[in-house]
């Protein structure tokens, strides 16, 4: 048995439409074995359970218990927007202050719930800062980072819509204490999964395990161009020892990828 705390993204196995639906996943994440879940606070279709607006006062420590009675910890949570025409949220100026003020209220229930850490895909950030979009994501970013430090929560970007250095360069430009990244090598597989944690490295704190495979497509850890070797090597080597959440979102045979995953990286 390796040295990782190896958890799973439980939008993987239910995003928590219903109470029913998030129980039953908590069941299988612990029956698969994982130490930990991230878990999902809002979604396009409607409000979710563990939605800031929905779980509220002492029902957030009840969630909590509820977690943590299966033996699993939070790893963190998904808070993942959408603007009017584009994933991300943040890079469109359309109801972006309604996006803006849940992303904030889903920092403030991250931190209730014992676990600060929320991540999302806030849109492509532009190289140029001269780009109209620049100003609008960033903007957004750093009212939420700024609220996140008031609380206690860290808000980290997804890798994966934008070069390593770019993101590096939108999170110094910033420059925030509570503005980290969420690191997943498949999202970076186009770019260089080696070179962007090099590049991105002070600022990782919660990684997603998913892969990639050419040929067939499939998300299973282990399984695709993931250098997994050379990749988990290289995050111990500059410090890092926080979760590895495993994320299938193919919908295909999902437990059994998930449970492969898990075999997988219990080696390290």
């Amino acid at each position: 048995m390796g040295s990782l705390k190896i958890g799973v993204a439980l939008w993987s196995l239910s995003a928590g439409e219903t109470e029913e639906g998030l129980m039953n996943a908590l069941q299988t994440a612990a029956d698969i074995g994982f130490q930990g879940v991230q878990l999902w606070n809002v979604a396009s279709y409607g409000p979710c359970v563990l939605d800031p607006d929905v779980c509220v006062g002492a029902q957030r420590t009840e969630w909590r218990k509820r977690v943590e009675s299966f033996g699993l910890q939070i790893s963190g949570f998904c808070a993942q927007m959408s603007g009017p025409t584009r994933f991300g949220g943040f890079d469109e100026a359309e109801g972006i202050e309604e996006r803006i003020a849940k992303t904030q209220r889903c920092i403030e229930l991250a931190v209730d719930m014992g676990a600060p850490i929320v991540t999302t895909h806030p849109g492509v950030i532009p190289e140029d800062k001269n780009d109209p979009i620049y100003p609008i994501i960033r903007d957004a970013i750093e009212q939420i980072a700024k609220h996140a430090e008031k609380v206690g929560g860290i808000f980290c970007i997804e890798t994966g819509m934008e070069p390593a250095p770019v993101l590096r360069q939108f999170i110094e430009d910033i420059g925030s204490p509570a503005l980290k990244v969420n690191y997943d090598p498949a999202n970076l597989l186009w770019y260089g999964v080696l070179e962007g944690v090099r590049e991105l490295a002070p600022y990782i704190v919660h990684t997603h395990a998913k892969d990639h495979h050419p040929e067939t497509k499939r998300p299973t850890v282990g399984q695709g161009a993931v250098p997994w070797d050379e990749y988990i090597a290289l995050l111990k080597s500059i410090g890092y020892d926080g979760w590895y959440a495993v994320e299938d979102e193919s919908g295909q045979n999902v437990v059994e990828s998930l449970r492969q995953g898990l075999q997988f990286l219990s080696k390290y």
